[in-house]
């Protein structure tokens, strides 16, 4: 959204407060909205630190703080840390939010002179630190994520990090992934698991995997299978939030018109729903996108909870590519689909250079798998686009604690040096 854009939502937004009275705005928040989104909280234990966290609604946050701070993009995050270790800790909230809002800011857009709002805001926010043998609650105000929010929660003390991840419901959002059992050991049953601790092994049951999604019928092959993500919601999820990557939206009525409209007006649509594409007879389990200037140009990806596991990690098969555009179709229910760029190779690198900086990759490899296409010779994905590809795909394996980048390893599978300048420096073919 453009500054000027902006700044007008902030006037209308400024003159609503100003419209009605300041009894409205300071009211007692209602206990219902305390006991709602407190009802479905999620909580963790590491050693002795117990996180409990929930994501405010829009409905939800009003009632809280008295303030329509939907409106302007922010979204109160509940946080309590129960510490019964024997150090204090230190949440940072810029782990939750590198932009979150301090309450400060917030409260002086809505208070418009009224004390009574600025000191709700401060008594509501998190206070650091939490002393050892304490309990501290209170909110983080983030900017708004829709439906469903990774809430990545680090706790520092001296030479100490807890760290948990979340992955939160915001009521009113038709998420992707919630249709499906995405946990592992709840889409395969116990002998369909294999859990490889052979590296080798391991590698060859990847390199044996298809080549490529499918129709739903599994007559066509479609994109490549150009991606294994080894983790789950303490190490991989995060690490793709970290870096902005988001969750999309199911396919509905609502989402194709807010598409449509998002098209039109040439803004970000950050949910913007993908089609289903199969693996193992269903469609992804969770498809993940990062938005880019408009809607018809994003990265986005989708994974399948495999049957595999390595060391114990779930593993994800994937397809991550580029969307460069839109364009009519007679091979989409929607007569409308996003165009790829044909470089998929230059997609799954980038998502790796990406993943980086994540703070949680722990390793990288490639194998084969997926059979290579020229340029001059390339495949065609399900809508006719076409790709070309080296044949490999990107291997990330993902560790709770963070990793630096020189401590990053790399896995010789497909050549460890090889594999790296082909995949990652991406050297002309």
């Amino acid at each position: 959204m453009s500054f000027i854009r902006r700044s007008l939502l902030v006037l209308a937004s400024t003159a609503m407060l100003l419209a009605v009275s300041g009894c409205a705005l300071v009211s007692p928040p209602p206990e219902t909205a305390a006991l709602d989104f407190k009802s479905r909280a999620i909580s963790r234990t590491d050693h002795a630190v117990r996180v409990s966290t929930s994501v405010l609604s829009a409905d939800e946050s009003r009632a809280v703080y008295g303030a329509p701070l939907a409106t302007l993009g922010i979204q109160p995050v509940w946080i309590e840390v129960e510490n019964r270790d024997n150090a204090g800790y230190w949440l940072m909230s810029s782990g939750l939010d590198p932009n979150f809002f301090p309450a400060s800011e917030a409260a002086d857009v809505f208070a418009s002179g009224q004390p009574e709002i600025e000191q709700r805001f401060r008594e509501l926010a998190f206070r650091n630190p939490v002393p050892a043998g304490e309990t501290v609650s209170g909110f983080v105000l983030t900017n708004l994520d829709e439906g469903v929010k990774m809430v990545q929660v680090d706790l520092v003390a001296s030479g100490r990090l807890r760290a948990f991840s979340f992955l939160s419901i915001v009521p009113g959002f038709r998420a992707d992934y919630r249709s499906r059992k995405v946990l592992p050991g709840e889409l395969h049953a116990p002998d369909e698991i294999i859990d490889y601790t052979d590296d080798n092994a391991f590698r060859a049951a990847l390199a044996a995997l298809p080549c490529c999604v499918t129709n739903n019928n599994g007559t066509r092959n479609g994109d490549p299978l150009n991606l294994v993500i080894i983790g789950g919601l303490e190490d991989a999820f995060p690490a793709l939030v970290r870096r902005g990557w988001r969750l999309t939206e199911e396919t509905w009525l609502g989402s194709v018109t807010r598409m449509i409209t998002s098209a039109l007006s040439g803004e970000r649509y950050r949910y913007a729903p993908v089609s289903p594409l199969y693996l193992y007879g269903r469609a992804q389990d969770i498809a993940l996108q990062k938005a880019r200037d408009n809607v018809h140009q994003r990265n986005h990806l989708r994974l399948w909870l495999s049957p595999l596991r390595f060391h114990g990690k779930p593993v994800w098969v994937g397809q991550i590519s580029r969307d460069i555009g839109t364009r009519l179709t007679i091979h989409s229910p929607y007569l409308t689909t996003h165009k790829i760029d044909p470089d998929v190779d230059e997609a799954r690198a980038a998502l790796t250079e990406d993943l980086f900086y994540s703070q949680n990759l722990n390793k990288i490899g490639f194998v084969s798998g997926v059979g290579v296409a020229s340029k001059a010779s390339p495949r065609g994905n399900l809508t006719t686009d076409p790709y070309y590809t080296d044949g490999f795909r990107a291997v990330l394996v993902f560790d709770a604690h963070p990793t630096s980048l020189a401590e990053i390893d790399f896995l010789p599978w497909e050549g460890r040096e090889g594999g790296f300048v082909r995949s990652i420096i991406r050297e002309p073919r």
